[in-house]
């Protein structure tokens, strides 16, 4: 099974949330990344609120890179997309930050 991409989900807190909407714009400007809404509340899998940048596979590294270096307090969340989100979720896996508990009973 081939990875064949990345989704980067920024998590935050209400009062992280001008710090997520600054992170997403300049991981757009610096990679071009597709940047999603931005969900105020918890959905599918993620514990709170969360936006999902989408990464080609080349960006990985060079975005992991600067995501250490400029997130300051955020945590990401970044998972292969192989077509088996179960194992996406848990076994293609990166935290940069605190990792945190996701909500795997959307995948049964």
């Amino acid at each position: 099974m081939a990875i064949e991409g990345f989704h980067a989900h920024i998590y935050f807190d209400e009062a992280e949330l001008a710090q997520a909407q600054d992170f997403a714009r300049k991981a757009r400007e610096n990679f071009g990344v597709p940047v999603g809404h931005f969900h105020t509340k918890p959905v599918g899998p993620h514990p709170r609120g969360s936006c999902q940048l989408t990464l080609r596979t080349d960006d990985l590294g060079p975005f992991a890179l600067w995501a250490m270096e400029n997130r300051g307090d955020l945590t990401l969340f970044v998972h292969g997309l192989s077509g088996n989100d179960l194992e996406d979720h848990t076994q293609h896996v990166i935290w940069l930050g605190r990792s945190e508990p996701l909500d795997l009973s959307i995948f049964d």
